[in-house]
């Protein structure tokens, strides 16, 4: 079932066509796309088949979400997409946010909305993250949540920079009281 998850500032929301324009400033834009599996956008058309791909049917809306900026002064109104987060393959987490929202938080309070809805969909017992280890942002962030390092390999993506290595973290999902692993 499609999920709607809200913060105080954001709606985590299935991604739509409507995303287009924001999801290609995003994926265009060099410090966004520094530390992901793929160099910035050259086209409109790259965008529209990642986003096509981040709207399989199978996570969209439940494991794998737009991140939009809500105001707070006029609820009604549609609020523009700032970014993604999800496990876009049900169980390994990625994000990125528009350059222009980046030291405001957001991704924290993202992670504070999706990570208690994702463990009660009890669908894995791990989510697991895999890491540049130069992304230090993106490594403080899955640490403050917990995130533990799991392992480290060498030249596993060539990318716009060269050559990545890989960090790889994972988090348990959280045991209620009493129960065993």
């Amino acid at each position: 079932m499609v999920a709607t998850l809200k913060s105080a500032r954001l709606l985590l929301r299935a991604a739509q066509e409507s995303d287009l324009d924001a999801m290609h400033a995003m994926s265009t834009n060099e410090d966004v796309m520094k530390y992901w599996s793929t160099a910035p956008h050259t086209s409109i058309e790259q965008s529209r088949d990642s986003l096509l791909g981040c709207m399989n049917p199978l996570y969209n809306g439940i494991t794998d979400f737009t991140i939009a900026l809500r105001d707070p002064k006029d609820p009604t109104k549609t609020p523009p997409t700032i970014g993604r987060i999800g496990c876009w393959d049900g169980k390994e987490i990625g994000f990125r946010l528009d350059r222009s929202h980046w030291g405001n938080g957001y991704m924290t309070e993202a992670m504070e909305v999706f990570l208690p809805y994702f463990w009660d969909l009890e669908l894995v017992d791990a989510i697991v993250a895999d890491v540049d280890p130069r992304n230090e942002a993106c490594l403080k962030l899955l640490r403050r949540f917990g995130f533990l390092v799991t392992g480290f390999a060498e030249n596993t993506f060539e990318t716009q920079i060269g050559w990545c290595d890989s960090v790889y973290l994972r988090l348990e999902r959280p045991r209620a009281s009493g129960e065993k692993k």
